[in-house]
């Protein structure tokens, strides 16, 4: 009635006004005061109305039926107002009668008429979702849009909450966005809702959902007016661009992260780390054993195949993992295998949704099956690795928490992936083949374990680079001389792969002819030096040192070496002072021979400078942390070896070591 603007007027059988409401005041103009116990034909109505309105009058109070229509009614300035009337007799309890109307301004009514009608219209044919929930969250109203696009009727909305309607919804969301804007009356707009309904159960949509506060004009909540927009496409185009732009990114991410080294089993890993858990929630990369054999093949393979796992991956912790082949392990696969079929056909296999049959294809055996059920495998996805136009081997990619399945744009990305690293792996695969060739060909140019010599307990190692870099041109010898001397040799080719093995092999054999010679040391690095000289680009570091048991005395020379360390019982271990000499190859520059006495329990340790020098520290400090080494107690050659390359030796070490030890004692 505040809303209409309806006034309320009571009559007593004689027609004179008993009850005259605030809105009549307002609608007519006369204060109570002034209306009550008057006759209202005197106060509403102009006199040419009077004797229709004492019918009308009568026609009410004779109990003829209500009364209703437009009538003129004299307004307090003297002007005429069409009001809209509803007329109707009230009894009392003591019998008394009376007359009550309802009356508002034609206009007005009018107006809501009309509104009323437009907003019905609107919201039945509005193409977007309208409700009405009351302030405990249960449902009103619905419009036809709202039952489409939730796919219930309105029957099965009103009266229950919206936990009950909507189950498949993120209900607990919803509520707690309701609640907020019963308690608070500010709007939540364009909130974005994402799942199924059961109008279309089998895609997810999505829907702007905004909630209003409806209220009383007095300020009491009534509920809530929601409005739902059905924006399946704008999140399907949306969710489109920022994939396609985590694709973009993921394949930045690889270009940067996979192949920073020419370690194969590095690159592996980067490789797999990269694929999850952007791609997939676990990620395996094995490669083909004869690929990593060297033995190479055409694209399209035919059989069963043996991988040899280098890397597995994955976005969490996940029975998974246990299923997968562990690095290096080798497994043999059989033609109906999934990853069989990918690495002999040279293309993508790919299950959007994995069964029992499809587990026991992945698998490599039944219980490997059964943990990959256990941990949720949905979907799968395995990629060749295919270089130069050998597959090496498969990408394997699976999903256990992320609910979508793989799909083209997965294949197309991993595809990508897969290609950029096979040819990683392939450097890689390559520069392991060269390398171990390099490495073989050295250790069969170094010499065998050399026993020990007259008047020497000798210990050696040789150990190659610690990083993916090639083989160096480090050697060590121990030369047998006439009159029970002993030649000690350490020699440091500077480069590095096959070329410093064959110089290094070379040179070796040089020492030893001119060692047979029984030349001083001086006289030994001269003649090396114009071999070197004459071998071309090549500068060698080396130190040649011949010890006397009789005398108990070493001669020795150095060419641009680092100096030897003496290590005497009972004295702190020393940097031998002596010329250094020119790198051999240099050419031009004298030798020089020093002569010491190297006495039973002394100790000579020869070495090259991939023991020492870092790229962190000052080759000072490292120096006295190798004295400080072979300063503690007296222990076996064997372990001080063990002690200097485990201590002074660093993960990644891009150099080799040479390494000699020799203990003179008492010589019969």
């Amino acid at each position: 009635m505040d809303v209409l603007n309806v006034a309320a007027i009571m009559l007593d059988a004689e027609g004179k006004i008993a009850l005259w409401s605030p809105q009549a005041e307002k609608l007519f103009g006369y204060s109570a005061e002034e209306a009550l116990g008057r006759p209202a034909a005197r106060v509403m109505v102009h006199e040419q109305h009077h004797e229709l309105v004492q019918r009308l009058f009568a026609e009410v109070m004779g109990g003829e039926g209500n009364w209703a229509g437009v009538f003129p009614v004299r307004h307090k300035d003297g002007t005429s107002l069409l009001v809209e009337f509803r007329n109707m007799r009230l009894e009392d309890d003591r019998k008394h009668l009376y007359a009550l109307g309802l009356a508002t301004e034609q206009s007005t009514l009018r107006q809501v008429e009309r509104d009323l009608a437009l907003s019905t219209r609107l919201i039945a044919q509005s193409p977007i979702g309208l409700a009405v929930v009351d302030s405990e969250l249960r449902y009103i109203t619905v419009n036809p849009a709202l039952e489409r696009i939730n796919g219930l009727a309105a029957h099965e909305h009103v009266g229950r909450h919206v936990r009950e309607a909507l189950p498949f919804l993120d209900t607990v969301a919803i509520e707690s966005d309701m609640r907020q804007v019963l308690a608070t009356g500010v709007p939540i707009l364009d909130r974005e809702s994402v799942g199924h309904t059961p109008a279309d159960p089998d895609h997810q949509h999505a829907w702007s959902v905004s909630f209003y506060r409806l209220e009383s004009s007095n300020g009491r909540v009534l509920g809530l007016a929601v409005s739902v927009v059905d924006v399946t496409e704008r999140h399907r185009a949306t969710s489109e661009v920022a994939a396609a732009r985590r694709r973009l990114t993921l394949v930045a991410d690889a270009s940067m992260r996979i192949g920073t080294t020419l370690d194969l089993d590095r690159t592996a890993r980067e490789l797999a780390e990269v694929a999850v858990p952007d791609l997939a929630d676990v990620a395996a990369v094995d490669v083909l054993d004869s690929a990593l054999n060297g033995r190479t093949g055409p694209v399209v393979h035919d059989g069963p195949a043996t991988f040899r796992a280098l890397a597995v991956a994955a976005a969490f912790s996940t029975d998974a993992i246990r299923a997968a082949d562990q690095p290096g392990e080798v497994a043999r696969y059989e033609v109906d295998r999934l990853v069989t079929h990918c690495v002999n056909t040279g293309r993508p296999v790919r299950v959007s949704h994995v069964d029992e049959d499809d587990l026991r294809r992945i698998a490599r055996s039944p219980e490997a099956a059964e943990l990959l059920a256990a941990a949720g495998v949905h979907s799968y996805m395995a990629v060749p690795l295919i270089a130069r136009g050998e597959v090496l081997g498969a990408l394997d990619l699976k999903r256990t928490r992320n609910p979508e399945p793989f799909n083209d744009d997965d294949e197309l990305l991993a595809g990508e992936l897969a290609a950029r690293a096979a040819v990683c792996i392939d450097n890689a695969r390559w520069h392991r083949q060269v390398r171990n060739t390099a490495l073989t060909l050295q250790r069969s140019l170094l010499p065998q374990q050399p026993s020990d010599q007259p008047g020497l307990e000798i210990a050696n190692r040789y150990e190659p680079a610690q990083a993916a870099s090639e083989v160096g041109g480090d050697w060590f010898d121990v030369i047998p001389l006439n009159g029970e001397k002993t030649a000690l040799v350490v020699g440091d080719v500077m480069g590095s792969g096959i070329n410093a093995a064959v110089t290094m092999g070379q040179l070796r054999t040089a020492t030893r002819t001119l060692a047979e010679l029984d030349l001083a040391p001086d006289e030994v690095l001269r003649h090396l030096d114009r071999i070197t000289d004459r071998m071309g680009q090549t500068i060698t570091t080396c130190v040649y040192a011949v010890y006397d048991p009789h005398q108990a005395q070493c001669l020795i020379s150095t060419a641009g070496h680092l100096p030897p360390v003496l290590a005497r019982p009972g004295r702190p271990p020393e940097l031998l002072d002596l010329p250094t000499g020119v790198p051999l190859g240099v050419g031009g520059f004298p030798y020089r021979t020093t002569t010491f006495d190297l006495r039973p329990g002394d100790e000579l340790v020869l070495y090259t400078d991939g023991l020492v020098e870092t790229r962190d520290e000052a080759i000072d400090v490292r120096l006295d942390l190798l004295l400080s080494l072979l300063g503690e107690p007296e222990r076996t050659l064997d372990a001080t070896c063990e002690v200097l390359l485990q201590t002074l030796r660093q993960p990644g070490d891009h150099d080799d070591v040479a390494l000699l030890i020799a203990r003179a004692r008492t010589h019969p």
